[in-house]
């Protein structure tokens, strides 16, 4: 789905000339972010460079001077951390979207409706695939949310974490872990993996995904606004996303 001519001049007067838009963003945004990020650049000329990686990796990495104009971050606190730091244009910053906290498994499965009250077991031996539990967003969820249920203790020994959620996916997918801690949109991204339980929402913090400007120009400031638009709001949607708008 495109996004039309006439609704990005309605959302914002575009600069003349082209330019280079620096994002970063989580990764989880991975595939409805590709999407809108090609239809920009194809209707604008714009060259939209997105770096994808755990919102802790991405918020130190601006901290520490990474040139970017737009960070993306999958939970609130991250993007805090870059406003601390005064990188973040204040009035700039809206909560973009919401996910869901789910159990994936390799392959095909039968859904859950509760998680059996010995996990170790249906593990078989394999691995609990999350992402960095003390620091990305995803295995801060899922910790909280396995913590609530009770679980968490027994399965902490055999939990594998990687740097951020699309590598734990991959982790599942590859049918190198059978059981993993994703959001919704990653079980729709992949089809080697199959959803098979939702976390109750209120076993961890709400997953939020504020978005803000850490740069003043305004080809950044009009892709920042296009995210908001009703097209990126279709593919956000079509990719498992709650947009908050």
């Amino acid at each position: 789905m495109r996004l039309t001519s006439l609704a990005l001049a309605l959302l914002f007067a575009l600069p003349a000339q082209a330019e280079q838009i620096n994002v970063f963003a989580a990764a989880s945004l991975k595939t409805a972010l590709d999407q809108i990020t090609a239809d920009w650049q194809a209707e604008t000329g714009d060259e939209v460079l997105v770096s994808y990686g755990g919102s802790s990796a991405l918020a130190r990495q601006i901290v520490e001077g990474a040139p970017s104009d737009l960070f993306i971050s999958a939970s609130i606190p991250w993007m805090d951390e870059v406003e601390k730091a005064g990188l973040v244009q204040a009035e700039s910053r809206k909560d973009l979207l919401g996910n869901t906290l789910i159990l994936i498994a390799h392959g095909a499965a039968e859904p859950m409706t509760e998680l059996p009250a010995d996990p170790v077991a249906m593990l078989d031996g394999g691995k609990l695939a999350m992402a960095l539990v003390d620091s990305v967003p995803a295995g801060q969820y899922g910790k909280q949310a396995l913590d609530s249920l009770g679980l968490w203790t027994a399965l902490e020994p055999h939990v594998a974490q990687s740097d951020n959620v699309r590598a734990a996916l991959a982790l599942v997918a590859t049918g190198a872990a059978p059981y993993g801690v994703t959001y919704a949109s990653d079980a729709i991204a992949e089809p080697k993996v199959t959803a098979v339980y939702t976390f109750p929402a209120d076993s961890h913090d709400p997953i939020t995904y504020p978005a803000a400007l850490t740069s003043e120009k305004p080809a950044a400031k009009a892709f920042l606004d296009g995210l908001f638009s009703p097209e990126a709001t279709a593919i956000f949607t079509a990719n498992g996303f709650d947009p908050l708008t």
